[in-house]
């Protein structure tokens, strides 16, 4: 599989838009009312164009003030250096704060070799400072390094990255398909972030258009068991890459572990 999962950990969030560690061996969701529980799943892709880092999560550091995703990835049994391109489905904080990095007091690009790929709305609407959501002293970083390529609308990034502004969750959020050897990778950013969304329906208040998310959910779903997708589900708190399967009984999909 050339799919790999950076978990960054588990969290809550609460109305105050702020992500706080959540240790379910210690800590109680009772004491935490109101809030969301989450877990933190940046994406590595091995690819021939390079490797590909979907979303930098939320930039937790190490004892060493290191980045964690940066030891996730040598974990993978990579180096950051080896990024070539960051593809970032919106700039949502817990999505984005990984692509800076603090040393010695200042903030530099967490992937220097890399080029980011971000929707020029999203990009857009985060500068526009309209929203807590964004944290705004990462994207001056981004801004001045040179290494920002802003699309507009859906395209290709080469032969085996495309992208689509699906403009569920924000306006401007866009979504991959990934087509490396035989497998097809499909990151759904917050529009299909968790597995159990793909089964129940409903209409998320925290999306910028709840019902848009819905229904593209089920059409993510549909296509995706058609055609075989690996589906990437950045806050899942059980199958992060996971792939339909056909039920023995009953008929229709499961989704089943695609690393088992």
């Amino acid at each position: 599989m050339q799919a790999h999962s950076l978990f960054e950990g588990s969290f809550s969030v609460d109305s105050s838009k702020k992500f706080i560690p959540f240790d379910a061996s210690k800590d109680n969701k009772k004491d935490r009312p109101g809030s969301l529980f989450i877990h933190v799943h940046p994406f590595l892709i091995e690819s021939a164009n390079g490797l590909l880092l979907l979303d930098t999560g939320i930039g937790h550091t190490n004892e060493t003030g290191g980045l964690q995703l940066h030891d996730n990835i040598r974990q993978a049994g990579f180096e950051p250096k080896d990024v070539r391109y960051v593809l970032l489905s919106h700039l949502h904080k817990d999505h984005a704060s990984g692509m800076v990095q603090e040393r010695d007091g200042t903030l530099r690009l967490a992937f220097p070799d890399a080029e980011y790929v971000v929707q020029r709305g999203e990009w857009e609407d985060a500068y526009s400072g309209k929203s807590d959501s964004y944290q705004m002293e990462v994207f001056d970083i981004l801004q001045r390094s040179g290494n920002l390529l802003l699309v507009d609308g859906d395209g290709s990034l080469n032969n085996e990255v495309s992208y689509a502004v699906s403009g569920g969750h924000t306006p401007h959020h866009q979504v991959f398909h990934i087509l490396v050897g035989s497998e097809h990778f499909f990151f759904g950013g917050d529009e299909a972030p968790e597995p159990e969304q793909f089964f129940r329906q409903f209409a998320a208040k925290y999306d910028y258009d709840g019902r848009k998310s819905m229904a593209l959910r089920q059409q993510y779903w549909e296509q995706g068991c058609a055609e075989g997708w690996v589906f990437l589900m950045y806050h899942s708190t059980n199958i992060a890459i996971g792939r339909p399967k056909e039920k023995e009984t009953g008929g229709g999909y499961k989704l089943v572990d695609a690393l088992a």
